[in-house]
């Protein structure tokens, strides 16, 4: 690992602040692969992040913290050694290097064969002068009480604002024993918007947030934070007047955009190749088969400009790509990291994720939506006799090996006679995810992906994600009600 480039400000920003250059690289990965292992690498990470949160007309906290440190992994057929370090010396590097490779040696190991050799990418998918935590504090004070202001006079049902900012960037260089040396500088930036209405002595919230890999500055102008508050104003007034939503098997509309989170959770996860390898999902060796209805197409596609789910590199150092999961419902691949691709004979996809230095990395989504069908999303909805029309989620459970899910919605309608009628509180939605992709039975031509909020947990990481999909129709799923 002699005479490597230069990759960028991370690698200068670990080399000048931390003495971490290509020769003490060498020794790390040296250490590690002293004795038989089938792969090794070191993942650097400094990430400072800040935040600053309204309520009550005054920002009552603030907080800025850093992270950094180094995790070290070596691997042996299926067994991973790994230790992390929080301080970036050499000596507490060589100490996680040691511990890694005593913990995957350990059991010996049957050598296996990498598929692919890991390149350099070239993407540039956020291309961020100002680090979002470089933005004066007082910059970000101002944005949140102009939004306390505006939200209080754009409505005098308008009781409470709640809104913060939080800022991220993220410095992390991989390198590997496979000749793999790349770094990356990953900014990232949420606004959330909370809003408490009241009428008649009824109170209700509505909240929206935004976000992406951009400048601060973009989140600054009134023609970004305005919409979000307004979008955050009428949820609160709609659920003001919604009634308790009736229960059964019935057909349903999906809105377009975050209700991508149903399918990012009840398809998604068993799509990663960690689960298909250990034959845990109910996707395992199906891939040639029908899995869904026609025209529905699912990919995952970690390569879209400033988006929050989007990444030059996954933290394994692999360039991420789009990745086609479905097509027109059938099963065409897996999510790996490249454990479970070398496992499984498959080329590394750009999903190894973890949530910091002090994470192993494991198959993970990026941006995952379906795409658009050729339906106008009027008639899809008027193809509805009665039903629902469910527009938002909140939380929801699936269980990965069945694919069963429950999941609360918190924007949704009635639908009669073709007609989006009364807003309807309570909603949850009861089914299988692989039997839900049979049931699409019209798709529309509207596809939208999510405002940029999406956070998902797995194996308790948490990593940035996006969802999205246009409007569908499913046919009968079982809605849980309230409705007496």
């Amino acid at each position: 690992m002699t005479d490597l480039p230069d990759n960028g400000r991370a690698a200068a920003l670990f080399r000048d602040r931390f003495g971490i250059d290509d020769r003490a690289l060498d020794a790390a990965l040296g250490t590690t692969l002293e004795r038989k292992v089938d792969h090794a690498d070191l993942f650097f990470e400094y990430t400072t992040q800040d935040s600053v949160a309204l309520e009550e007309g005054i920002v009552k906290n603030g907080d800025r913290h850093l992270t950094q440190g180094v995790g070290v992994r070596a691997q042996t057929g299926e067994r991973q050694g790994y230790a992390h370090a929080d301080d970036l010396d050499v000596a507490s590097i060589q100490l996680a290097a040691t511990t890694a490779r005593a913990i995957a040696s350990a059991g010996g190991g049957e050598t296996a064969v990498a598929t692919q050799r890991a390149v350099a990418p070239s993407l540039d998918l956020y291309p961020v002068t100002l680090a979002p935590t470089d933005v004066p504090v007082e910059e970000k004070i101002a944005l949140l009480d102009a939004i306390d202001v505006y939200a209080r006079a754009q409505d005098p049902r308008v009781r409470q604002v709640m809104a913060s900012v939080v800022c991220q960037n993220r410095h992390v260089m991989i390198a590997a024993s496979d000749g793999t040396w790349v770094s990356d500088v990953q900014p990232l930036v949420r606004l959330n918007v909370s809003v408490i209405v009241e009428e008649n002595g009824r109170r209700e919230t509505g909240y929206q947030g935004m976000g992406g890999r951009q400048e601060l500055a973009e989140f600054l102008l009134d023609g970004t934070w305005k919409p979000l508050v307004d979008e955050a104003i009428r949820l609160g007034i709609v659920n003001l007047g919604a009634v308790a939503c009736p229960a059964g098997t019935m057909d349903i509309v999906l809105g377009p955009g975050w209700p991508g989170v149903l399918l990012h959770e009840a398809v998604g996860h068993g799509l990663e190749g960690d689960f298909n390898r250990k034959k845990t999902s109910a996707f395992s060796d199906r891939i040639g088969e029908r899995v869904a209805a026609p025209g529905v197409t699912v990919v995952d596609d970690g390569t879209l400009a400033g988006r929050r789910g989007s990444l030059n590199v996954d933290d394994e150092g692999t360039a991420t790509q789009r990745n086609v999961l479905i097509e027109d419902g059938i099963l065409r691949g897996y999510l790996h990291d490249r454990l479970n691709a070398r496992l499984m004979g498959h080329a590394p996809t750009g999903n190894g994720r973890r949530e910091s230095y002090a994470h192993l990395p494991m198959p993970r989504m990026t941006n995952t939506f379906m795409l658009a069908g050729q339906e106008d999303p009027g008639d899809v909805l008027r193809s509805v006799q009665n039903g629902l029309y469910a527009v938002s989620f909140g939380g929801g459970q699936v269980d990965i090996t069945n694919g069963k899910f429950v999941f609360q919605c918190t924007e949704a309608y009635r639908i009669e006679d073709g007609k989006v009628t009364a807003p309807v509180k309570g909603a949850t939605l009861i089914g299988n995810g692989p039997d839900v992709l049979t049931r699409v039975s019209r798709i529309g031509n509207d596809l939208e992906l999510d405002w940029g909020v999406g956070t998902c947990g797995k194996d308790g990481q948490g990593v940035p994600v996006g969802v999205g999909q246009p409007t569908l129709r499913v046919d009968q799923i079982t809605v849980g009600g309230t409705e007496g």
